[in-house]
């Protein structure tokens, strides 16, 4: 008897425990993520009737997203309203009932609805709370220059692409467009036509500067000068011989200009005129390891650092076919890889924002600095909840290799292939990019770039869908425009 006893108080014992923990845990650690939930309708509610966050850019007065009150049932609710309609719209997202949240207004949600957890927010919300006043969220201020903003996507107009800012020494993201752009005001009363593809661009909500991937073609050489400048085995003044090809695995691999076959040229010169064979030999004689690891030194095989959500960020690399990351270094092909192409079993991709980070190390004399786009986040009562400060992910190039590049570079601009992102009285150092696109007839184009070559302030990239041009006659104007807009 006494033994059946024990055995059921045993067994009711390990049934409270149990019922302690599964309360614990659903009260306590698991709440959160229910409250995040995007499908929690109670939830959901309970957020419209928080006074929302606004968003600004880095004016201070140029508001790139508010609120509207409306009475429903009775009580006060807040809606988003977006004033500049598609200027940021791929940076900031949108927030509606129906169709949740996309870009910052995702990823800052804590923050917009004054639910993050610092203490001074903790306090104010708990507050307002208790005197049953109306919650009042944190605004974000961002880095984008609306003025270049508006400047790139009006340049990206008619276009499908995108345009990337950054400013070398901090790492601000200064500008970033993907085009078409769309009105985040009609996500949620008509999102058809918000979605709707214009001027042939498919997948208009997709972020192209953060999540469009590319053939960047020859803008990747940076990428390889920079491994062939730190391996020691190569020097600006190095020769070569260009026969028009380069033999690759038994096949010939033409330079972009078959006509013109350049004779012995230095390392400099095919940098200037783009050769495709010099950089190809050069490629082949570093082997796919090395440049796989100076491609992860740049940010490539990483997402990339930015404040917008994950998914909406895309990794850099070397793909396959079937779009998935390539570091086998027996399946890299060094020699198209180098000049930026490749067979479909290890292409190149990168976004316009890696793109950007390439040329802002170049011009940061190396080293690669973390890219932001909230600058602040401001308390209702004005007192900052949390600043950006600029950090370093590392040395991409050494300092003095860095500064030899910048030089090939700016002779690009000078008298080479990137003559159209001349500036008067500007120095401007960029690489230009045409890439096959597989569509007969039409390529994928791209500049990268940073100005003025002397005292850096701006690094821009720029890459086109669907040309029939190269990219120094389709993307280089564009990123002239951009860092004028910025630097003047």
């Amino acid at each position: 008897m006494n033994r059946q006893i024990t055995r059921v108080a045993v067994i009711s014992m390990a049934l409270l425990a149990a019922l302690i923990v599964g309360t614990t845990y659903w009260q306590a650690w698991a709440a959160p993520g229910l409250a995040d939930r995007q499908d929690n309708a109670i939830q959901r509610v309970a957020e419209f009737q928080i006074d929302r966050g606004k968003i600004f850019a880095a004016d201070g007065r140029t508001v790139l997203a508010d609120n509207v009150r409306r009475k429903v049932d009775g009580k006060d609710l807040y809606f988003r309203r977006y004033p500049q309609h598609g200027l940021a719209a791929h940076v900031v997202g949108y927030s509606t009932a129906v169709r949740s949240r996309a870009g910052l207004e995702a990823s800052q949600n804590d923050f917009l609805t004054g639910s993050n957890t610092n203490l001074s927010t903790v306090l104010d919300t708990t507050l307002d709370k208790l005197k049953g006043a109306t919650i009042k969220g944190n605004d974000l201020h961002l880095t984008l220059r609306p003025g270049a903003q508006r400047v790139a996507l009006n340049a990206l107009a008619g276009k499908c692409g995108a345009a990337v800012a950054l400013e070398p020494k901090t790492g601000r993201v200064l500008v970033s467009v993907s085009s078409p752009t769309y009105d985040p005001n009609l996500i949620e009363g008509n999102f058809a036509e918000a979605s709707r593809p214009k001027f042939g661009c498919q997948a208009r909500l997709l972020n192209r500067a953060a999540a469009g991937l590319y053939t960047p073609g020859s803008t990747f050489k940076v990428v390889t000068a920079g491994a062939a400048l730190d391996s020691g085995r190569f020097t600006p003044d190095s020769t070569f011989y260009d026969p028009g090809y380069c033999e690759e695995y038994g096949q010939r691999v033409n330079n972009y200009d078959t006509s013109s076959p350049f004779g012995t040229v230095t390392l400099a010169q095919a940098m200037q005129s783009s050769i495709n064979s010099v950089f190809c030999n050069i490629g082949k004689a570093l082997g796919g390891r090395r440049l796989v690891d100076k491609m992860k030194r740049f940010g490539f095989y990483s997402v990339p650092p930015l404040e917008t959500p994950v998914n909406e960020r895309a990794i850099s690399g070397l793909y396959n076919s079937r779009g998935r990351l390539v570091t086998d270094e027996n399946k890299i092909d060094p020699g198209r890889t180098a000049f930026g192409q490749g067979p479909n079993t290890a292409e190149p991709r990168l976004t316009p924002l890696q793109m950007a980070m390439v040329s802002a190390a170049i011009a940061n004399g190396g080293m690669v600095m973390k890219p932001y786009v909230v600058e602040r986040i401001v308390a209702p009562d004005g007192s900052e909840v949390t600043k950006t400060n600029p950090d370093t992910l590392g040395r991409a190039v050494g300092a003095r290799n860095a500064a030899e590049i910048a030089r090939m570079m700016e002779s690009v601009v000078q008298g080479g292939t990137g003559t159209a992102a001349q500036i008067p009285g500007i120095r401007v150092a960029g690489k230009t990019g045409t890439a096959e696109s597989g569509v007969q007839g039409t390529n994928t184009t791209s500049f990268t770039s940073f100005a003025p070559a002397d005292n850096p302030r701006v690094a821009v990239a720029v890459i086109l869908e669907r040309q029939s041009g190269t990219g120094g006659t389709t993307a280089a104007p564009i990123a002239k425009q951009i860092m004028e807009a910025l630097i003047r």
